[in-house]
């Protein structure tokens, strides 16, 4: 059996990676998957670009399965795992990929390393949001308070 916490973070990773790629890579063109690599080789950072959304549709689809499997989720529950799931695909990306590996920066140039930071920040900020609406949503329900702060009969 599935946790609503599995499922959430599962698709707040797969959403998360989604949102980068598609504001980052794609709308506002800062960096692609493998920029810091392959700078000048278009070709390739459209594979990478595409790979790395193949795989957070496979996050996407998998944290979907998870949820199907058992139900209903408390929706606030959810939407909190989901948000610092997110989170968490910032600072490990953030971390991996941008610091250790150097594949690419959220923005090449000058000022990359506020970029990067800032990058960071954000993923921190998003899980600690997400643990405390999640876990808000369960301190109501295990008091016997539904969603709505009203007591269950």
């Amino acid at each position: 059996m599935t946790s609503t916490r599995t499922a959430g973070l599962v698709l707040g990773l797969g959403i998360g990676g989604f949102i980068d790629g598609i504001l980052l890579h794609q709308l506002m063109g800062w960096h692609h998957m493998l920029s810091g690599w392959y700078p000048h080789d278009e070709r390739l950072n459209m594979i990478g670009d595409g790979l790395f959304h193949a795989g957070c549709l496979a996050l996407v689809i998998a944290g979907v399965a998870m949820l199907s499997r058992r139900g209903p989720h408390p929706g606030r529950e959810l939407l909190g795992y989901g948000i610092a799931g997110w989170g968490l695909f910032n600072v490990v990306e953030g971390l991996v990929d941008h610091q250790l590996l150097g594949v690419h920066h959220v923005r090449p140039g000058p000022h990359q390393v506020a970029y990067d930071l800032g990058f960071l920040f954000l993923g921190a900020v998003l899980v600690a949001v997400g643990l405390l609406l999640a876990n808000s949503s369960r301190r109501g329900v295990r008091s016997g308070r539904g969603v709505r702060g009203r007591r269950r009969r």
